[in-house]
């Protein structure tokens, strides 16, 4: 018996546990779901709903509708902008393995950032720091999320370009951040921190003692 829930754990087969809660960290039913959501009490993730305020390109763009490549430039220059804000701001309460925004148009999942920390400290440490502060004239919510794996949690569909759910699939549709993009903030991370580098060298030296 204890072999076969520890089986089912959050997925279709667990009456008790919400899968898609415990494999995205949100529910399009939240609180009157049936099942239960087990918010962790340590994560190394943060979630931060509906952070982002996509235009209305974002979401023509994102429910398949066709849009001018000029318009669609200016969305992902309004996207992006915004990312490089929100990584610069939330490097500063830890150091930051990834930060994916969902492209979903969904009510529980529309505008949704996902923050990975390096420690379970950090994640809490943004999430208390975050609470109650204002971006963009609306307040935060945070809460850690059980969703570490961002590969894990996202629609398989969507990143062959053939989902057929579109902007409402209740699997995470990441939006798109250049490596070019990716590889200035990490740059700009570490020089604003440094004490974070100083942390990632001490951890490889470590690891290779122990090899």
């Amino acid at each position: 018996m204890a072999e076969r829930l520890a089986r089912i754990f959050g997925t279709e087969e667990d009456r008790v546990n919400c899968p898609f809660y415990f494999k995205i960290g949100a529910c399009r039913n939240g609180a009157q779901c049936s099942r239960l959501h087990n918010k962790p009490i340590s994560s190394t993730s943060v979630l931060i709903p509906h952070m982002y305020q996509p235009p209305p390109a974002s979401i023509a763009i994102a429910e398949g509708q066709q849009v001018d490549d000029d318009v669609a430039d200016e969305a992902q220059d309004h996207f992006e902008q915004f990312y490089k804000e929100i990584f610069m701001e939330l490097c500063n309460y830890g150091q930051i393995e990834d930060i994916v925004v969902c492209d979903n148009v969904g009510d529980h999942m529309i505008g949704n950032v996902y923050v990975r920390y390096t420690k379970e400290e950090e994640a809490a440490n943004a999430c208390m720091q975050l609470t109650g502060r204002y971006y963009a004239g609306r307040q935060l919510t945070c809460e850690l999320s059980p969703l570490t794996d961002f590969k894990e949690s996202r629609c398989h569909q969507y990143g062959d370009g053939a989902c057929s759910r579109g902007g409402y699939c209740n699997f995470c549709h990441w939006k798109h951040v250049p490596k070019r993009v990716k590889r200035r903030l990490f740059r700009s991370m570490y020089d604003e921190h440094p004490e974070y580098l100083e942390e990632e060298e001490g951890r490889a030296g470590r690891d290779r003692d122990r090899g």
